[in-house]
């Protein structure tokens, strides 16, 4: 993996350096974006209080042959011991863009599940995605994949049409076929993973849909049998059945946005954080079961356009689908921006964590980020 950083990074710097000299390279854009964080939380016996970079990206995009997009997006924030926050390639892909209703895409990339994981991070609105979008998309996956923000590797085909006499288009569509294994990892159980997504756009900013996953997450390891007690080798797969139905607004800095979203599938007991270590190799299963869910619901209004706006969220999740594993975040908090790409935020969370034996704890979040 380290060869692969590397790499990238050259990759990139040679490009840039390139760009300099070629015409055809003159639309390759340079952007990114870093997210810094102050964070307090009082948990029974778990306190902390803490600075943190939360995270940093630099992504390299262009169009190349007139009809072809590409972009790839290394994540650098963190340090280099583990799969969840090493430097890491999280974007790098091209497509193919002739039409508006059907592009195809080849890489690594933002597969199509929920509204919200495809949502650049600073635009969120709140201090993380809600808990079931960080479980059921590969971020913090419940299924026990290393962190993937999201991401995969594969092939698409998405799409825009039904044009009205506005020329907004009323239908969206996305289909995927990935590995199942997050990002920079081959496939294990050779058995793919279909992502798709549909949704109507009714109205000027409105969208409503549903995303659907059907696959597997697999390694290659050891595990005792939960039966007969008997210790057994080879490719573990886990089936990982998900759906997801969306909601939102988002209109003149108007959003409104909730989606309830459902798993069923056995996870792993732990979370693969290092090829190198036991956890890539640990096939046992989790005692949670193969089943769980979540929803949010939340609304961000601007008190003074373009510089103040409030902002309100609930997000549930349950790990297991019943109410004795409910984590529950009731937030409050607004953003303010000095400029369109550098905006500090503040929110505090009031959270119901039914698996403690102090349910209730609070928590503050402040961010300041920056866009470029």
């Amino acid at each position: 993996m380290r060869k692969l950083y590397t790499s990238a990074l050259l990759a990139m710097s040679s490009l840039s350096l390139f760009a300099q000299k070629s015409t055809w390279a003159d639309n390759i854009r340079i952007s990114g974006f870093a997210i810094a964080q102050y964070q307090w939380t009082n948990p029974k016996d778990n306190e902390a209080n803490t600075f943190n970079l939360r995270m940093a990206r630099l992504a390299l995009d262009g169009k190349v042959a007139g009809d072809f997009y590409w972009k790839t997006q290394l994540q650098i924030t963190g340090n280099t011991s583990t799969l969840a926050s090493s430097p890491r390639v999280v974007d790098l892909f091209i497509e193919w863009q002739k039409y508006k209703a059907f592009n195809v895409r080849v890489g690594e990339f933002q597969i199509p599940f929920t509204f919200e994981s495809p949502i650049h991070p600073v635009d969120v609105g709140f201090m993380d995605n809600g808990q079931a979008v960080l479980k059921f998309t590969g971020y913090s996956d419940r299924s026990g994949m290393h962190s993937s923000n999201g991401r995969d590797i594969g092939i698409m085909a998405e799409g825009d049409f039904l044009e009205n006499e506005n020329g907004r288009n009323l239908l969206h569509y996305g289909v995927s076929v990935v590995n199942g294994q997050g990002i920079n990892l081959k496939d294990v159980d050779q058995r793919k993973n279909v992502v798709a997504s549909f949704w109507v756009m009714p109205i000027e900013g409105m969208r409503i849909g549903v995303s659907g996953w059907e696959g597997s997450y697999a390694r290659k390891g050891i595990w005792t049998d939960e039966t007969s007690g008997e210790q057994k080798k080879g490719v573990r797969s886990l089936p990982q059945y998900r759906y997801a139905i969306s909601g939102e607004y988002d209109s003149n800095g108007w959003t409104f946005r909730s989606e309830y979203i459902h798993s069923t599938g056995k996870a792993f007991a732990k979370t693969m954080t290092n090829t190198n270590d036991d956890s890539a190799s640990d096939c046992n299963l989790s005692d949670n079961g193969n089943k769980a869910d979540g929803f949010y619901a939340l609304g961000i209004v601007p008190v003074l356009k373009n510089k103040v706006s409030l902002k309100a969220r609930y997000d549930l999740y349950r790990n297991n689908g019943e109410w004795n594993s409910a984590q529950t975040f009731y937030e409050a908090g607004a953003d303010y921006y000095f400029t369109k790409n550098l905006k500090f935020s503040a929110e505090y969370a009031l959270v119901n964590n039914r698996t403690l034996s102090k349910h209730n704890y609070s928590l503050i979040n402040t961010e300041l980020s920056i866009k470029f």
